[in-house]
């Protein structure tokens, strides 16, 4: 169902944000209402300052009136810091309020989704998207109350002086409506693209910085500038249609108001020569119909902050509209057993038209280590991300204690699951953090030590130079791989879940380090059902079972020696990787 992004729909869902803070507004939107008449009353100062000063000579009014100019101005400055700061607090209350929306529905997505999206984009939504909308809010706040307040009490003070001449300002109206609906459109569809383009270059930026050591040592500088090169000119190439459609509508706008404008000074000239009104009157009147042309002006510019902002409230609220991961499971399951079967389980993904895995049949029972190898795209990680519902089977169903995959909650399902990977993640925190993620505020210094002992992690956590409390780095910066990896291991040891996925755990591992991890391994693995995948056949020789799966498809199933001995795909690959030296 495609979201509704008509203007008057985001135009409700930002006021729902909005109302909470409607105190602070309506503050800030009586100060932009006494700051635009005090920039009236300046206006109706200039006939009783030109009368009694300049032409009856009332000494006076002589003090009182300048006075009254300064009084104003300190109204007027009064009245906008005021409006200023309580649209600032209560736009910056709204971001806070979209960040948080967004982010807590983030978390909720489905790992599907994030295989579409850049990181890039995602963060670009959260800092210049929701950015632009507060921008865009306050600035055409600020410009439609205080400036309208003006427009209506500059009119008010013409009416006054002479209501026929006044009438010519409204001629204008119906042209100016239909300049600001044609350029309202363009200017929105620019500022989409915009934001898009900064996507852009926000992943060029990500995936350059994230990849530096690649970029340098396959010289791959010159290629990241083109792309940078090219993100940037996308950004420009918008901004400058964004520069056209709004630098256009402005001046044909202003071209028109100033025709009105000059011909109610043509008129009122007409009348001061056949002496129908005063000097006074005359100055006043001229004044408000020039001071008129700023607000104007200001107010026929605001159509761009508008799309601005429609167009950023768009990808906000597409964000938080996502629909989150399926979570219709209502079961709660206790602590599992670990007994796992696959029944003809067929997975598809959304991006492909060849299946992934086809008609798979498993069964697992609680305890047993099974190993998954075979070739590259066999499906082997696949059919491990099945279990805890990263994604779902196309057909075919999972169980765990017999307890369909579907009808778990997410959230007990994914607490029967610990999962250690080739490419651990770790987190920009100390090691205890990282070791206790998830779980810090509830888990004990000596439960984590316990942990990292047994994952034979202490040994080189002792010589950090703050032990458990150090700060490891980006994704673990500071660590070798193989302490990356015992202290994911440490992780999942302290979760102390009955079902671990082993995902090429050791694969990119020296030597020493692979030792030491093994051995972490093996304390984990104790009492565990464990599914194993590895492309080193000599990490799992010892697994109760290995199951050889090819384009999808399981070829193969027995122990190490019996798959050996029946001479099929299994033995080739132990055959090939001997021979290699692996």
């Amino acid at each position: 169902m495609t979201p509704d992004t008509s203007a008057k729909t985001l135009y409700t869902r930002l006021l729902r944000h909005v109302w909470p803070y409607r105190a602070a507004l309506l503050v800030g939107m009586l100060a932009m209402i006494v700051g635009g008449l005090a920039d009236a009353a300046l206006v109706k100062l200039t006939g009783p300052l030109v009368n009694e000063l300049f032409v009856n000579r009332n000494k006076d009014l002589a003090i009182l009136l300048p006075l009254g100019v300064v009084a104003v101005f300190v109204v007027s400055g009064i009245a906008s810091f005021t409006a200023g700061y309580m649209t600032q607090w209560a736009s910056n209350k709204v971001i806070l309020d979209l960040r948080g929306l967004m982010f807590a529905n983030l978390l909720k997505l489905p790992p599907a989704h994030f295989d579409d999206v850049t990181t890039a984009r995602l963060v670009t939504r959260f800092t210049n998207d929701v950015t632009n909308i507060a921008a865009a809010s306050a600035s055409v706040l600020a410009v439609l109350v205080r400036d309208t307040v003006t427009i209506v009490a500059l009119l008010g003070i013409l009416f006054y002086s002479n209501w026929k001449l006044t009438l010519i300002a409204f001629a204008v109206i119906p042209p100016v409506a239909i300049i600001v609906r044609v350029f309202g459109k363009r200017l929105r569809e620019t500022s989409r693209g915009s934001q898009h383009a900064i996507g852009g270059i926000a992943a060029v930026l990500d995936e350059t910085i994230a990849n530096q050591r690649v970029v340098r040592i396959f010289g791959g500088q010159e290629y990241e500038a083109g792309r940078f090169r090219e993100a940037n000119e996308r950004i420009r190439r918008f901004n400058m249609k964004q520069s056209v459609a709004a630098g256009a509508s402005v001046p044909i706008t202003q071209l028109l108001v100033a025709v009105a404008i000059a011909a109610i000074i043509y008129f009122a000239a007409q009348l001061a020569f056949v002496g129908a009104t005063d000097v006074g009157t005359f100055v006043e009147f001229i004044a408000a119909t020039g001071m008129l042309l700023q607000p104007l002006k200001r107010l026929t510019g605001v159509n761009e902050h508008i799309q601005k902002g429609l167009a950023a409230a768009e990808s906000v609220f597409g964000l938080i509209d996502e629909a989150p991961e399926d979570d219709r499971g209502t079961f709660v399951l206790g602590r599992a057993q670990g007994a796992i079967a696959l029944e003809n389980v067929t997975l598809t993904y959304r991006s492909q038209t060849q299946p992934a895995l086809e008609g798979i049949s498993l069964s697992i029972a609680p305890g047993e280590t099974v190993a998954l190898v075979g070739p590259s795209g066999g499906g082997k990680s696949s059919l491990i991300h099945l279990l805890p519902r990263f994604y779902h089977p196309s057909s075919g169903r999972i169980t765990i204690d017999g307890h369909d995959l579907e009808s778990l909650t997410l959230a007990s399902l994914r607490q029967q699951i610990a999962l250690v990977s080739q490419n651990v993640v770790l987190f920009n925190d100390t090691v205890a953090a990282n070791i206790a993620y998830g779980r810090l505020g509830t888990t004990s210094v000596a439960d984590i030590k316990r942990a990292a002992t047994a994952a034979h992690a202490m040994e080189f956590i002792r010589t950090l130079p703050q032990g458990l409390q150090t700060e490891i780095g980006e994704n673990g910066a500071k660590l070798s791989g193989g302490q990356r990896q015992r202290i994911a291991i440490a992780r999942a040891l302290l979760k102390d879940a009955p079902i671990l996925l082993l995902d090429e755990a050791t694969s990119a591992l020296d030597t020493e380090s692979e030792r030491a991890v093994q051995a972490a391994l093996e304390t984990l693995m104790e009492g565990r059902t464990t599914i194993v995948i590895a492309h080193r056949l000599s990490t799992i020789e010892r697994a109760d079972r290995i199951v050889v799966l090819a384009s999808g498809r399981i070829v193969e199933e027995g122990t190490h020696a019996a798959l050996l001995a029946r001479d099929g795909v299994y033995a080739g690959l132990h055959h090939l990787q001997g021979r290699s030296g692996s």
